[in-house]
Parts: C-alpha cells; sequence; structure tokens
C-alpha cells in the first residue's frame, strides 16, 4: 500500500517531519516527508502500516497545530527507507 499525503496548519517548524520520520520507522513505514513552499507538509507513505502513520499525522507533534489531512493512493515507488527530502 502506498499514500501520498499534505498536511495543513501550523506544520513547519515544530519538529513535524522529523518526527514523522521516527513513527514510520517505528511503525516499518518507508517513503519520505518534505516542506512544501505554501506551509504544508507533504509525505509518500508506503508499507502494510502507513495508513497508521496517516492516523498519527492527524494529530502530530506537541507544537503542531494540524488543521487538515489530505490522502490519495499512489503507486509504489519501492522505498527502502523513510527519508526526510529537502
Amino acid at each position: 500500500m502506498a499514500l501520498t499525503v499534505t498536511i495543513s496548519g501550523r506544520v513547519q517548524g515544530v519538529s513535524f517531519r522529523w518526527e514523522t520520520q521516527r513513527q514510520a520507522e517505528r511503525l516499518g513505514v518507508t517513503g519520505w516527508v518534505r516542506n512544501e513552499p505554501d506551509g504544508s507538509v507533504a509525505g509518500h507513505f508506503e508499507g502494510e502500516h502507513a495508513g497508521e502513520l496517516v492516523d498519527w499525522c492527524r494529530q502530530g507533534p506537541a507544537y503542531a497545530r494540524v488543521e487538515r489531512v489530505s490522502v490519495g493512493e499512489a503507486p509504489d515507488e519501492g522505498a527502502k527507507e523513510f527519508r526526510i527530502r529537502f
């Protein structure tokens, strides 16, 4: 299973990418996460527990204020690990 995710709200400057990577590694999810120019965070999550990572993103880390999470299905990119993209 592969999902694309866009998280909006106060999600940059609050360790969202780092915490997402940490959660992904804990869940065994591969893919990536990155900040977008519009202030959102985008991600591509692959693996059996990708949906659980999306669920975590709905809350995010302690200082985040998530207003919206958009999720869509995506083709599997064959990611071997989870990375923060810049």
